[in-house]
């Protein structure tokens, strides 16, 4: 019999997507829109947000950084990481192309374009600020979002919470080392200090809470811990939507006089979840790994810990960052991509199984 940890985890893996998840691009692009406005006719609101900071951390924004977050590391069931074992091929694609691959490609191509094709276009001071958050993007692979997509493309729930939990296990320890790796080779200075707090904040703090309240809630039964999940679960989006708001009332001046940048930055964002999502694919075909393995292993290397880039890039480099914008823009066309990315999923299964049945 399961245990109810395990049920809740299962419930969690398989969740519909909800109302807010299911229409994000067009809350996004609202809330750019109504951020811009902000950020051009009333300045002075988005500027007192702005000034309410300890040590350099803008206190709103990591409150609502937070509720993004922890509904989300709560569905995280780290006693499933003994079931590495019986999915070994998977897991090792999983790993391999979320820290292996996925940071360096991704420097590399916003290299090849921000520094390269696009730099007479974007604005010359704010390159390596480019470059810094798609770093940041790259180098945060998805921990929550997964779940969703995984449910779309009928993938299996208990790997789909295997390879999260240890996913996450990973990110602990490996996301501040790969970013200051990076953004050193990109010659962009690194603030140690301001990056490993960050990794405290928003990853080790905040999952030791999610799994504190996970563990309280689950106490009580499956049932009333997917019933609590279900009631704080839209406060991470809306969290999340009202961190644009806030960002692009900075960026509102920057977009208006230079509206192309949003376009030319999504450029790298969507070649490289193209290439991760084809590389896991082809990975996973070629390894002989079941499809409802495959789907899950494939969408969480192609999908983003948004949230984290976007909490890391604020405190590193501030509202008003090309940093900040970068990773914005990557929260902008996910849901759209991962949506088709889907659908290409399940509709080439015949073809997937039958590379499987060759010798």
């Amino acid at each position: 019999m399961s245990s109810p940890c395990e049920v809740a985890a299962r419930q969690a893996a398989g969740a519909p997507l909800g109302f807010f998840e299911r229409y994000l691009t067009l809350w996004v692009s609202l809330c750019i829109g109504g951020g811009t406005l902000l950020g051009l006719y009333a300045p002075a609101i988005a500027q007192g947000v702005g000034a309410l900071e300890i040590a350099q951390v803008n206190l709103p924004v990591g409150l609502l950084i937070w509720v993004m977050i922890i509904p989300m590391l709560m569905k995280i069931d780290f006693g499933a990481l003994h079931e590495v074992r019986e999915q070994k091929a998977g897991m090792a694609i999983t790993l391999f192309v979320n820290w292996a691959v996925k940071p360096f490609s991704m420097a590399l191509l916003g290299w090849l374009f921000v520094k390269v094709l696009f730099a007479d276009v974007l604005p010359a001071g704010e390159l390596d600020s480019y470059m810094a958050g798609l770093i940041l993007l790259g180098a945060a692979p998805c921990t929550a979002m997964v779940f969703v997509w995984s449910n779309l493309c009928n993938g299996n729930a208990n790997f789909t919470l295997t390879q999260v939990a240890l996913n996450d296990l990973v990110m602990v320890f490996a996301f501040a080392p790969i970013v200051a790796l990076l953004l050193g080779v990109s010659s962009i200075p690194v603030p140690w200090d301001t990056l490993l707090l960050s990794v405290v904040m928003y990853i080790v703090v905040p999952l030791a809470i999610a799994q504190f309240l996970r563990a309280r809630l689950l106490r009580r039964g499956a049932a009333a811990f997917q019933a609590a999940l279900g009631r704080i679960s839209p406060f991470s989006i809306l969290a999340l939507l009202a961190t644009l708001v806030l960002l692009f009332s900075f960026q509102g001046e920057a977009i208006v006089a230079q509206p192309l940048i949003i376009g030319l930055l999504a450029v790298p964002i969507l070649l490289q979840t193209l290439f991760i999502a084809a590389l896991g694919y082809w990975l996973c075909r070629g390894l002989k790994v079941r499809h409802d393995v495959a789907g899950p292993a494939t969408m969480i290397g192609a999908s983003n810990f948004f949230e984290l880039a976007v909490a890391v890039a604020i405190v590193l480099y501030g509202f008003d960052s090309g940093a900040a914008l970068a990773t914005v823009v990557g929260v902008l066309i996910e849901v759209p991509v991962m949506l088709w990315l889907v659908r290409a999923v399940n509709d080439s299964r015949a073809w997937y199984e039958r590379g499987l049945a060759r010798d």
